[in-house]
């Protein structure tokens, strides 16, 4: 059978991919093409995307798969981080840049949506976690701050939706993108007007939603002929990155949590329909879309944010250090000096990490970590933490254990943090694929062009593609006391 060329581009929040797929019905092979930086820039006080560079960057992965002569392109699949838009006006121009879910616009703008709509109204509506970045907290910050923007707009597109309408015109949005804005009834899948409504924020910009699968248009004839590429279709794959990630999970039956491991940790499992009560509620836990009109029930945890903050930090001061470097400071640390809880608001913008890390140790009455190697065991051992603390809670919802933990995605190359991941859980943990993203989006193209079925087929061929690493749990009684420790930090925190 001759093999399909499928190219996926997997924008994440820190740097972004375009990757090849060849899919010949029973395997897939994948091969990075173009890779790239996806740096915000401040300026005036806010923080923005720097949405026309990234648009250039895919624009460079296209020509360069052109230059290397394989073929036509099956087809395109585009997935970003979730939250974040671009507004049109009639015309179909840009109107400003797309603003970065940092951005501190948003600060206050839970309380004051709560002031207008009770928190558990909201909830009950969407089903969606309550974080600050949410996109209906990000308008409701226009709504008061520049009115005149929102007026002006006639389109509202999520960033996997902004580039698909620069490469074929149309204005669409797909589900699974769409869930993480809080906005949409989790009843019927469809935008919950009558809460945008109550909370005085404008929706006549608001599109149709489409869903993982759906062929959205093909590259215009003129930008096809810039690229050198033949009008391949676009399809609407999984465009919330984790959506993605998720689809790529070459787990087999069983009962498994899932764990997408990035600049965030997004921990959950799949379920039919959304979990909606005071639990998930009480906890902050989130619905959000899958492919297959599925939920993902799952808890948003910092990531690998913070120690990539604190590298980012160091560097800046000249005292560079290698990824690995750092980990092998680590492991040679004493273990279990002091806890972070990874989602303090501390943690959540830009500065100087290491010194937040130090700063939350002294006001929670710990040891001060001091070296490198202490501060980033420190944030290591409480991901692992957090990550159990999760999901126990997942179990509590579910009303049933857990058996394994299947972890995907580029942070499980870090090996430290998977081993004690397992030791925490004291359950098996399964790594792979670190490109989960980008194959989940290549697997949901090869299904949107009649080569697969369903989600299952997809996870067997993933299952089928790509290896997998155990880990088994070690250590657990250590762990176990630990644990109790960073119980104490989070209820005293």
């Amino acid at each position: 059978m001759k093999k399909l060329n499928m190219l996926a581009f997997d924008f994440g929040a820190s740097s972004g991919r375009g990757l090849v797929g060849r899919f010949d019905g029973s395997r897939l092979e994948v091969e990075e093409v173009h890779r790239f930086s996806n740096d915000p820039v401040d300026v005036a006080g806010h923080t923005y995307w720097d949405v026309l560079r990234l648009y250039w960057e895919m624009q460079q992965g296209l020509i360069k798969f052109a230059n290397s002569k394989q073929g036509d392109v099956a087809s395109i699949g585009i997935d970003t981080w979730g939250v974040d838009f671009g507004l049109l006006d009639k015309s179909g121009k840009l109107l400003g840049n797309p603003y970065h879910y940092r951005d501190k616009r948003t600060e206050g703008m839970i309380e004051e949506a709560c002031s207008r709509v009770p928190r558990e109204e909201i909830f009950k509506h969407t089903g969606i976690a309550f974080q600050k970045f949410n996109t209906l907290y990000q308008l409701l910050a226009m709504q008061m701050t520049e009115p005149e923007t929102l007026e002006r707009a006639a389109t509202m597109l999520f960033m996997p939706d902004l580039f698909t309408y620069f490469l074929t015109g149309e204005k669409k949005t797909e589900f699974t993108e769409a869930t993480t804005s809080q906005m949409l009834d989790a009843a019927t899948g469809q935008w919950s007007r009558e809460l945008l409504d109550k909370l005085d924020i404008p929706h006549h910009f608001l599109t149709e939603i489409d869903y993982p699968g759906t062929v959205r248009g093909r590259v215009k004839s003129e930008i096809a002929d810039f690229l050198g590429i033949n009008e391949a279709p676009v399809i609407a794959v999984a465009t919330h990155d984790t959506g993605s990630a998720v689809a790529a999970v070459p787990a087999q039956g069983g009962s498994y949590a899932f764990l997408s491991s990035g600049t965030w940790s997004l921990m959950g499992v799949v379920v039919d329909k959304p979990i909606i009560n005071d639990y998930t509620l009480k906890w902050n836990y989130t619905n959000e879309g899958c492919v297959g009109g599925q939920y993902r029930l799952l808890k948003n945890i910092m990531g690998m944010w913070i120690f990539n903050e604190c590298k980012r930090e160091w560097d800046r001061r000249g005292e560079v250090y290698s990824f690995r470097d750092l980990d092998k400071l680590a492991e040679q640390s004493k273990p279990f000096l002091a806890f972070i809880d990874p989602d303090d608001d501390l943690f959540y913008s830009p500065g100087d990490m290491p010194e937040k890390v130090q700063q939350f140790c002294k006001q929670t009455g710990q040891t001060v970590p001091e070296t490198k190697g202490e501060i980033v065991r420190c944030i290591f051992e409480s991901l692992a933490l957090k990550y159990r603390w999760s999901f126990e809670k997942l179990e509590e919802i579910l009303g049933q254990p857990l058996d394994v933990l299947h972890m995907v995605g580029g942070g499980i190359k870090n090996r430290m943090v998977d081993q004690f991941t397992a030791n925490v859980l004291n359950k098996p943990v399964i790594c792979g694929p670190v490109e989960a993203t980008a194959i989940g989006n290549l697997m949901v193209q090869a299904m949107a062009l009649g080569e697969l079925k369903d989600q299952e087929e997809i996870r067997q061929v993933v299952k089928n593609s790509f290896p997998t690493e155990d880990y088994l749990p070690q250590d657990t009684d250590a762990w176990d006391e630990a644990y109790d420790r960073f119980l104490k930090i989070l209820n005293q925190n």
